[in-house]
């Protein structure tokens, strides 16, 4: 009942910055955490950054310094600023909101060149 449509991903360099944002849409009640996680080639995704409805955040400490996450309640939508990109930050950012269960994201690929 909830979609989520992510932009913003592409091809930048090393030390470069994007910004990925993901919209909701769809029967939506309230949305408790709204946050990405992201998959490398060949290993299993995981978890990058949350942010909850009020406001507090949780990174994952290989992006912590060097992502933001916000959210805009009233559009619905969550943002994820990334500066000083690595290689190692190459994967597919999965966008995912909670309300009473988890929805997700079709994923925007990030690729960043050295």
């Amino acid at each position: 009942q909830v979609q989520l449509v992510e932009s913003g991903g592409g091809l930048v360099q090393a030390w470069g910055s994007l910004r990925l944002s993901c919209a909701a849409s769809g029967s939506i009640s309230s949305i408790n955490v709204m946050g990405w996680y992201r998959q490398a080639p060949g290993k299993q995704r995981e978890f990058a950054a949350a942010i909850a409805r009020g406001g507090a955040t949780n990174y994952a400490d290989s992006v912590k310094g060097r992502f933001t996450i916000s959210r805009d309640n009233a559009k619905n939508t969550v943002y994820l600023q990334m500066n000083s990109l690595k290689p190692e930050d190459t994967a597919v950012y999965y966008c995912y909101v909670l309300t009473s269960r988890y929805y997700w994201g079709q994923g925007t690929q990030v690729t960043v060149s050295s």
